[in-house]
């Protein structure tokens, strides 16, 4: 379960450095990933975030992808695999932000 959900995007542009990777963090369970990511921050749309997220992914070797696996997606995917990876840390990013214009304020 991540402790971020729904956050939106304009507040994750407005966090902290340090409280982006935590985020980035609880998606991919990658430090250096997060901080990449990040540090492409501000984001316009979801898409531009998860571009950045699939780009940074590609950059993973064949062990730093075995680390991920083991550490925290170990439980649902059977392959330890870029596209596996890719779909797990779409949709834990995609629960982070919420839906794309936000949710509504009460």
């Amino acid at each position: 379960m991540l402790m971020h959900q729904g956050i939106g995007l304009d507040q994750f542009n407005a966090m902290p450095r340090s409280k982006a990777v935590h985020a980035l963090f609880e998606c991919c369970c990658c430090v250096t990933w997060a901080k990449k990511v990040a540090d492409g921050r501000p984001f316009e749309t979801h898409d531009d975030l998860l571009a950045k997220a699939d780009v940074e992914l590609l950059a993973f070797s064949q062990s730093d992808l075995d680390r991920v696996f083991e550490s925290c997606v170990h439980c649902e995917v059977s392959e330890n695999s870029v596209d596996n990876l890719g779909r797990v840390t779409r949709r834990r990013i995609s629960r982070m932000l919420g839906p794309e214009g936000g949710y509504p304020e009460y």
